[in-house]
Order: C-alpha cells, then structure tokens, then sequence
C-alpha cells in the first residue's frame, strides 16, 4: 500500500514537472519583433492619426482616416496620398480644409474617422466616424453617405471600430461610449464607463440592431475568420471578447484574451488569428519602468499570444494590418503610416 501511494506520488510530480515544463516551453515561444526600424510613410502635412487602415479588393492602399475627416489613399511613391473620400461638411465648412485651431476644437463637425474597412465584393468602404456615425462611400470614392446615427432609439455617441462580414455583407460596429464623445475618451477609463454598445448594420434590411450592450469601452472589431463570431477588444480592463454569430451559442459573449495593454483595433491576421494593437502597457501600480514597450500582440485562434511588437518609447499604435506579408502600422497619435517587412 505504501509502495503504490508512492508511486502514485512519484508519477503526480512528474507530471506536474512536465506541465510546468511544457507551460515554460509555451512561454519561450512567444515571438518578439521590433518595429522602430520599419519604413515610415509620412501623412500630408497639417493631419495625423491613422487610426484604422483598409485594403481594396486589388491590394490597391492602404487607406485610412485622419484628423481633418477626411479618408486618404496611399497610391505609392509616385502618388502619394490623394483624398479618396470625405463628408458633407468637409468642403462646405472652410474650417475644415484651412483651420488653424487644433483637430480637437473642430472634429465634431467635421468629422472623425477612425474604424474603416471593405466589403470587397461591392468595393464599397465602410467608415465608422466617431461623430457623423455609421457611412458608405463607393468604390470611385468622393462624399460618403452617412447609413445610421443611432440604434434602438438611442443615438451614437462615439462610433469607433468596424468589419464585415464578407459572405454576407453585414457590417459590425462599436460606439464606445454613450456618455464621453472621442474627445473625452480618457473620461470613459477613469470613471469605469461602461454604456457602451456592440451592433450589426443588416445589408439587406438596412437596419441596425444592437447585439450587446452595457459594455466596458469597447473598440475594435473583427469578424472571425470562419465569420462564426466576431472579436471585440475592450480598452479597459485591458481585454479581447467573442460574441457568437452562429451555432449552438450564438448571441453568446465570452473572454476571449487578456491583454498586456490597452487595445484598439483588432484585426485578422494570415494564420487564423488575429493583430491586436496595444495604445499603451497595463498599468501596474507600484510596478517599476517596463524593459520593453508593448504596441501589438498577435493571438492565436485559442486567444494565446504568439508574438508581440514592441516600439520606442512614446510610440502607440491603433491598428495592425496584415497585407502582402508586411505589417501596415496606424497611430491616431503619429503623422505616418509603418511598415514592418
């Protein structure tokens, strides 16, 4: 009896030596790429904040949305940027082109964009502007048609993320806050918001409903890449969430990741996971300066991180793009577009 208690004891450590080890190993595999010595493409002058960044159905971009509201095309060294799309208000208020106040004071009228992305099949691009709302605008680009302000009879108040559902063109969205507009976003983590929503503008009925709400910050937004669910990240607390599209849990809504830092934009990556950008490390209190300075994590489809970028201090990202075996870097904060090869 004492002889088999032993060795029942012998053969749990050993096991718990091997899961330590294994767990160890796991760790170890975590994949550390720089991005400070990437390519930089500088945005125009008088505009930053490439928040998100799109691809059309050609690989033609990337696109993106700045601090002036406009949507600009990046068509290479010899192009450059051009304007691909803007609102109503862009080139009725002269505010807009020629202010000489801060992007703060005016984007409320003239528009913020800041989530964008295709539904390739039709080459439109859907623009999730924190102030103007959910928008549309064709494959030739020009003015964007604004498709919702509001859902459930309560309006938008600060529109942020957005993908789509490429098989059936519907389109999923976040409004981070129903109390802080984008200019306050820092209110939303200080004062522990939690109002905002998770929704779903229907190709086909034109309508959109609201999938979840009540929810902490909630920013990026990718569609799965076997469209089964959609990813969300939570800016605070620092979090990645699944809500079910299909199946036997469908409407369901599950951690999917904790996260190093505070995300943004969530995007697919080219091995069935997914980029996450990081604005900043999660703050620990009392924690001494970290040795490296986290900007993105990449998880794998079981929400385990794989790799991480890290970036000079001082340097945030919004979102991280996979395309043509580079990485495409956005920043609300920075004045270009990088490229990591």
């Amino acid at each position: 009896m004492a002889r088999n208690f032993a060795t029942t004891a012998a053969a749990a450590l050993l096991l718990v030596a091997l899961v330590s080890l294994v767990s160890s190993c796991a760790a170890a595999q975590v994949k550390t790429s720089a991005t400070q010595w990437g390519l930089h493409l500088p945005l125009p002058s008088g505009v930053t904040g490439a928040e998100s960044l799109a691809f059309d159905a050609n690989g033609a971009g990337p696109y993106t949305g700045v601090s002036d509201g406009r949507v600009l095309k990046w068509g290479g060294s010899a192009a450059g940027w051009t304007t691909f799309a803007h609102n109503a208000n862009y080139r009725k208020l002269p505010l807009c082109v020629w202010s000489v106040v801060p992007s703060e004071e005016t984007e409320s009228l003239c528009g913020r964009p800041l989530g964008l992305a295709f539904h390739k099949s039709s080459g439109n691009l859907y623009i999730a502007d924190a102030y103007k709302g959910l928008m549309k605008v064709g494959p030739d680009g020009g003015e964007a048609e604004v498709l919702a302000t509001g859902a459930d009879g309560t309006a938008f108040n600060f529109v942020n993320g957005i993908d789509v559902d490429q098989s059936t063109g519907d389109v999923y969205f976040t409004d981070s806050s129903l109390t802080y507009p984008r200019r306050f976003n820092i209110e939303i983590m200080m004062n522990a918001d939690a109002t905002g929503r998770l929704l779903k503008y229907d190709a086909k009925t034109k309508q959109v409903m609201v999938l979840k709400d009540g929810l902490a910050y909630p920013n990026g937004v990718a569609v799965s890449h076997d469209m089964s669910y959609v990813v969300v990240a939570h800016t605070v607390p620092c979090q990645a969430f699944k809500y079910y599209l299909k199946g036997p849990n469908a409407g369901r809504y599950e951690l999917f990741a904790d996260l190093p830092g505070y995300p943004d934009n969530v995007r697919r990556d080219g091995h069935n996971g997914y980029w996450v950008a990081l604005n900043q490390e999660k703050a620990h209190p009392n924690a001494t300066a970290p040795v490296k300075h986290l900007v993105g994590v990449r998880l794998n489809a079981d929400g385990v991180e794989v790799e991480e970028l890290t970036a000079a201090k001082g340097v945030t990202l919004s979102e991280v793009q996979e395309q043509d075996s580079k990485l495409w870097l956005g920043s609300v904060e920075l004045d270009y577009v990088g490229i990591v090869a």
